[in-house]
């Protein structure tokens, strides 16, 4: 089974986004309840119960941390998200890596959309600008082991256990 721990997280006015995006950009939006911040994509794996034990030691955040800005990935971009800031996220970060997780690819945020094509350069730039240094979100104080089964309309998670504060 193909799993990742993440928290979830809300992006406040992600519809608004969506929208104000939509003429400068062609790309996959996920449903607004399927938004989190990836601690750790395990990928395939056949059971687990071991991951779910190394989950049970780690402390949730303390509360809700904000989603600051947003940023892209790639020279050409491919991924839009809403940042968060690594310092807040930490103690928890250490967390994982006490149980033996690698955490040295770990780039705190939160995927909005997969972008296939950006169709206007100069509004994309406006609007990443307008975005900048403004607080989208949150990410919830919960932490959870997930199944992801892909699908031709996307993919599908299943929380499998989660701890929380």
């Amino acid at each position: 089974m193909r799993l990742f721990i993440a928290s979830p997280a809300i992006i406040e006015n992600y519809t608004s986004i969506r929208e104000q995006f939509s003429p400068a950009l062609r790309g996959k939006w996920p449903n607004a309840a399927m938004l989190h911040l990836t601690w750790v994509f395990l990928g395939e794996e056949p059971d687990p119960e071991p991951f779910l034990i190394r989950l049970r030691t780690i402390t949730p955040l303390g509360g809700e941390t904000p989603l600051r800005s947003l940023g892209t990935f790639g020279h050409l971009p491919r991924i839009l998200y809403a940042a968060a800031d690594a310092s807040e996220l930490s103690e928890t970060r250490r967390a994982f890596e006490a149980t033996g997780f690698d955490m040295s690819r770990f780039r705190p945020h939160v995927t909005l959309c997969r972008i296939k094509n950006i169709t206007d350069k100069i509004t994309f730039g406006e609007l990443e600008e307008k975005y900048r240094g403004k607080i989208l979100g949150k990410i919830l104080p919960e932490i959870a082991l997930y199944q992801s089964t892909l699908t031709d309309k996307g993919p599908i998670y299943k929380k499998l256990e989660a701890v929380t504060m």
